[in-house]
Parts: structure tokens; C-alpha cells; sequence
């Protein structure tokens, strides 16, 4: 993961059905006044597949709205009225839509030629002119189509989620590609963190927005309404960025434990019989959960600002505060280990070679570590546990502290803190002892620790040289 990637413990999953169908609805209804004062609206019902004849109608329909045919109130009425279109459509539907404003509304190559032409040619008196025709030559026509969006209200949520639904179509693609380009560069400057306010989240918030925090919760699943007020409870915090063109839809939201001590087990952590804390007490925040809620806004980095402006409000509510640190996942490091112990790539000793073998019956260890870490028991089994706790803890350090790519550790958490100036500050064992904590991490969590006084350093030694700083206790385990 770049760091320019916002995501740092989790990408935006997908809301519910129902969830989403509500927001699509206040959109359309939303929007509905405005297209019908449209001059040229579409005219006759648009299939949701989008099939050729219904695609020609609305290509001339986007013709208009760029020409801006009857003024700026007119084609407003025409971007409401194709955004309405867009929300009525199926998933094939949609990317025909895409797929027209890629292949008709990009960059005129001719006028790009003659542009860039007129400025090789142009004198010292003319260039500033030319210089001005050549940038607005490379300035696609679909841009100004998508700005008209933006003008809408709720037009902002409407392009997050349109880039929502292009992101996986683009990869593979090149025109699409570039619209997407394009529809990220708008959402970069319009998302930019000056323009975003951090709000804390309690229990008392609306309703409509806890069953968002529910809905977009992506890294330990909220379980209930009871679940949820147990993680807004007066020894919790969740805090979340705002637009105010978005003010109802969190951005990415961060989960707060204030404790004593580094804490090590999640699910210690979200027990719901377990005594509510005082937070005047307390002397660490963790920070256990950070869940993007948008994902038309991948790649629109904002996650690192979060957590120092937290740690800022934390500071000021409660100055007895003296750790600030994650309890995090290794979302890679299973596959990682599974990978590498096939490829012969691990070191067995020789007491784990045989106590694994006697285990599965199998007489190869990364066949036997296979069959262990596919039994979903295994954490109950006390001969696995305590054959596999030397090696799994060995291999996380491996991973975390050894293990990159390009100069960045492998796995995409990791690189996150440790971009933002964390240090890897302790390995647990069976922290996460779930189904996804298992499959993920081989039920492993680690502390990313932020003390405020080495940030800088701690960013410039990752950031220059790949230099992942850590405490002596996880760099032994290496050993």
C-alpha cells in the first residue's frame, strides 16, 4: 500500500443492501425537483442495462449538458436529471454510463496538437497566452460534467460513489483509467484535510449515523446496538472526519480504548460484561479499530492526519494520558507464512519439525503447519499452541521487521504506522483469537506504538531507508 492509500487497518466494506438502497433513494428523491425543470430532460424510460439506443439518447444528453445549452440553470437540471438516470441503473448499466463519459468526454487530441503547436511556436510576449490554451486544452470535457455534479446537493456523496462503483472497472482499463484519474483529482482537492472537520461520536448522536458507524465498521464487526454503546461507553472514544458537503457520512472513524497499560487481547477489550473504566484514570489510549467509510475515496489520504488530530483531543481532554498506541492486525502475515513455508523459505527447528508432524500425522513440517493452522480449534488445543507459539512469533517478527517490497514492509498496516512514525512496540499472542483473526494473522495482533517525542525520527529513518524501528523485546524474537 502507497502512502498516498488512505486505508490503514481496512478498506470501506460494502454497506447492506437495504443501507444502501436508502442513501440511493434520498438522492433521486433529492434530485427529482431539479431534473424536472430541465428543458431537454431525457425523454422516454432509460432500461437499467443501458442497451444501445437508450446509451445514444443519453450521450446527446451529456452533449448538452457540456454545452451548457439554455445557461448554468439549465444544465444543472440536466446533471440532476443524468445523475438520476445513473442511481436507476444495474451494475452493467452503470458501466456502459462510464464507459460513454470515458470514450466521448476526454481530452480533444486535435485541439491538445494545435495547443501545444501554438506554444513551440509562440514568442516571449504571446506564451502566456499560449501557455493558458494548452492547459485548458488538457482539461477533459467530462470534468465540467462532473463538476455540475458537485453542485448538486448530495452531489458530493453521488461522485464518491460513482468513483465507487468505476474503481474495480479500472483497473484494467485504460480509458477508464483516466476518467478515473480525473474524478480523483476532484475528489483530492475537495477533500482536502483543511476542509475537513474531526467530530467526536458519542451515543447521543443521531440514529441515522450510528447505523452508519454499524454499516461501515470494517475491522471488528459491530455485533449489536449494545455492542455499539459498549464502544461508545465514557472509557471510549470514536471520533470520525467530516465534510460539509457530507455531513451525515463519516469518512474514516477511529475506535478509542482509554486503559491502563498497553492492552493486548481485542476481545478483552470489546467484552461487554467487563467494568466500564474511568477515563480520568487511565493512562494509554488505544487506538483499536480505523474504518474507512468511503470507498470512492481510496488513494485520498487523510487516515495519518486522523490519528494526530486525536491524539491532540485526547491530550487536551485528559493530559494524564501517557501512551498512545494500536492494537492492530497483520492482515497478510497467514498468507505471508503459508507462502513462504512451501517455498522452503522458513527455518523449522528440529523440536517444531517433529512436534508438528506428530500433531498432523503428516511427515513434511510446512505440510503439518498447513493442516494446524487450518483446524479453527487450534487455539483451544493446548499441544498446537504450544507448538506453534516459537514459530508464529518468530515468523511476525520476520514479517513486520524484515520482510518489504520496494523498501516498505509488506504488510499494508505496518507500513501505515510506521509511515506516520509509530515504532512496532510488542507482538500478542492469540490477540484476536476470531474466525477472521485467525485467517488473517494466525491470531496474532501487534502494538504500534506513537510516543510523541521520536514521530519525526522514527518517519524520516522508515521513510528514508526503510529502517523500521522497534523495541528490543520484538527484535529478539528473531533470534
Amino acid at each position: 500500500m502507497s502512502t498516498q492509500e488512505q486505508a490503514p487497518e481496512s478498506a470501506a466494506r460494502p454497506a447492506p443492501a437495504g443501507f444502501f438502497d436508502r442513501a440511493v433513494r434520498n438522492i433521486r428523491r433529492a434530485w427529482k425537483d431539479v431534473a424536472g425543470s430541465a428543458r431537454v430532460a431525457l425523454t422516454g424510460a432509460v432500461r437499467a442495462d443501458l442497451p444501445d439506443e437508450d446509451a445514444e439518447r443519453l450521450a446527446s444528453q451529456i452533449a448538452a449538458c457540456l454545452e451548457a445549452r439554455g445557461g448554468e440553470v439549465s444544465a444543472r437540471a440536466r446533471a440532476a436529471d443524468l445523475g438520476r438516470t445513473y442511481l436507476g441503473l444495474s451494475a452493467t448499466g452503470r458501466h456502459r454510463f462510464l464507459r460513454l463519459l470515458a470514450d466521448n468526454c476526454g481530452v480533444d487530441r486535435e485541439a491538445l496538437k494545435l495547443a501545444t503547436a501554438a506554444l513551440q511556436a509562440a514568442g516571449s510576449e504571446a506564451f502566456p497566452a499560449a501557455e493558458a490554451k494548452l492547459r485548458a486544452a488538457l482539461v477533459p470535457p467530462r470534468v465540467k460534467l462532473l463538476t455540475q455534479f458537485n453542485a448538486l446537493s448530495q452531489g458530493v456523496k453521488f461522485l464518491v460513489d460513482m468513483r465507487a462503483d468505476l474503481l474495480p472497472l479500472a483497473r484494467h482499463d485504460a480509458g477508464l483509467k483516466a476518467l478515473d484519474d480525473d474524478l480523483k483529482g476532484l475528489l483530492a482537492s475537495w477533500f482536502d484535510i483543511g476542509f475537513l472537520d474531526l467530530k467526536r461520536i458519542t451515543w447521543e448522536a443521531p440514529a441515522a449515523l450510528l447505523e452508519r458507524l454499524i454499516a461501515y465498521e470494517a475491522v471488528h464487526a459491530i455485533q449489536s446496538w449494545e455492542d455499539l454503546k459498549n464502544r461508545l461507553s465514557s472509557d471510549r472514544r470514536c471520533y470520525a472526519f467530516f465534510h460539509p458537503r457530507m455531513p451525515d457520512e463519516p469518512l474514516i472513524f477511529i475506535e478509542v480504548a482509554l486503559v491502563n497499560g498497553m492492552a493486548g487481547n481485542v476481545q478483552e477489550l470489546l467484552d461487554e460484561d467487563a467494568p466500564v473504566g474511568d477515563a480520568e484514570d487511565a493512562d494509554t489510549a488505544i487506538f483499536y479499530s480505523i474504518s474507512n467509510a468511503q470507498k470512492g475515496l481510496a488513494g485520498v489520504s487523510f487516515g495519518n492526519f486522523l490519528i494526530k488530530r486525536v491524539v491532540d483531543d485526547l491530550l487536551r481532554e485528559l493530559p494524564g494520558l501517557k501512551r498512545f498506541a494500536t492494537l492492530s492486525p497483520i492482515p497478510g502475515f497467514r498468507r505471508w507464512l503459508e507462502s513462504a513455508a512451501t517455498a522452503g523459505d522458513i527455518e523449522f527447528r528440529a523440536a517444531e519439525e517433529r512436534s508438528y508432524m506428530a500433531l498432523t500425522g503428516t511427515d513434511n513440517a510446512a505440510t503439518a503447519l498447513a493442516v494446524l493452522l487450518a483446524r479453527p480449534n487450534w487455539p483451544e488445543d493446548a499441544d498446537a499452541v504450544r507448538a506453534l507459539q516459537p514459530l508464529l512469533l518468530r515468523c511476525a517478527a520476520r514479517y513486520l521487521l524484515e520482510e518489504k517490497q520496494g523498501g516498505a514492509t509488506l504488510d499494508r498496516v505496518a507500513h501505515f504506522h510506521l509511515s506516520n512514525g509509530a515504532r512496532v512496540e510488542r507482538l500478542n499472542w492469540l490477540g484476536n483469537a476470531s474466525p477472521e483473526g485467525l485467517k488473517q494473522s494466525a491470531g496474532l495482533m501487534v502494538n504500534y506504538r506513537y510516543k510523541l517525542a521520536d514521530i519525526e525520527t522514527n518517519h524520516e529513518a522508515y521513510s528514508t531507508d526503510g529502517t523500521v524501528v522497534t523495541v528490543p523485546a520484538v527484535r529478539n524474537l528473531l533470534k
